[in-house]
């Protein structure tokens, strides 16, 4: 009989991508997670993993039970809740996030799911995120949309452009628009957050511009405030520009972003599950135009 420690189980190993880390969060002994796991496949007949040093996959089996599995442990905690306070026993919502969304956009939106759902955020990369929406280890994935996104299983929210961030106090601030090759004598900074970080990388190459960094951080906070400070500049979303700096456009620096929000469609199409997306999705709607407008008022 499958029982709701072999689910918890199973769900722990998808969402942590390795047996190892799956039993430090659920807190067994990892012989002890395997042998779960096992017992698992044995009692639904089919292996549900494939396993390697390297990485963990779900199989085709493994795949198709997933949803099932979600399904299940939504089912033990319903169950668990039931004839409690609802809000006690609000669905859990996993939340990616690309790690150079603005923060104070994040609060915002996130604020919103919290009025529905039990929240928990997971960082990544585009990819990364992408993936684990995929496999089910998330449920909403705030990330630059595709061409071609942004109906069906998405939700446009905002679009920006790239710019390059300087102090208030640098000398080219007043300018507005500046060549790349004007920033060649430039110290910068590297956001390794950056979604663009190679194709600028190739950008200011290309016009000879090969500068020296004071920082290299996967903290977008920290290196805007580091420009700030006046060690160097960067390339960033307009979102990310703080008050002590200020955005310039860089001539062939065309790069633009637009965020959105991606569902797992066999999550966002249970019944309860779309019934308390409602509300927060009409309330991020609002919050996504006003932002856009925002952005569009600080280039205009």
């Amino acid at each position: 009989m499958i029982k709701r420690a072999h689910i918890r189980q199973f769900l722990a190993v998808v969402d942590a991508g390795s047996f190892t880390q799956a039993a430090q969060q659920i807190r067994v002994t990892q012989p002890a997670l395997s042998t779960g796991v096992a017992e698992l496949e044995r009692l639904v007949g089919a292996q549900l993993f494939i396993r390697n040093r390297r990485k963990i996959r779900l199989t085709e089996a493994g795949g198709r039970f997933l949803p099932i599995a979600r399904e299940l442990e939504r089912a033990f905690r319903a169950a668990d809740g039931f004839g409690r306070d609802e809000t006690a026993t609000a669905p859990l919502l996993r939340i990616g996030v690309i790690r150079s969304a603005p923060g104070e956009f994040l609060q915002r939106i996130v604020a919103e799911f919290a009025r529905s759902f039990s929240i928990e955020i997971v960082e990544g990369s585009d990819s990364e995120l992408r993936t684990a929406l995929a496999s089910g280890r998330i449920q909403i994935a705030l990330v630059p949309l595709k061409a071609g996104e942004g109906e069906g299983e998405a939700l446009a929210l905002y679009e920006e452009p790239l710019v390059m961030l300087v102090p208030q106090d640098h000398p080219l601030a007043s300018r507005g628009e500046v060549s790349p090759e004007e920033l060649a004598p430039e110290t910068m900074i590297a956001r390794r957050s950056c979604e663009f970080l190679d194709a600028t990388s190739r950008f200011f190459t290309r016009h000879g511009v090969r500068p020296r960094f004071s920082l290299r951080s996967d903290s977008d906070d920290r290196c805007i405030r580091m420009v700030a400070a006046g060690i160097g500049i960067t390339t960033a979303p307009l979102s990310l520009a703080g008050e002590d700096t200020v955005a310039l456009h860089v001539t062939g620096y065309d790069f633009r972003r637009e965020l959105g929000l991606l569902f797992a469609s066999d999550w966002s199409g249970l019944p309860d599950i779309a019934r308390r997306l409602e509300a927060p999705l009409k309330a991020i709607d609002a919050i996504a135009r006003d932002w856009q407008r925002a952005r569009v008022a600080m280039i205009a």
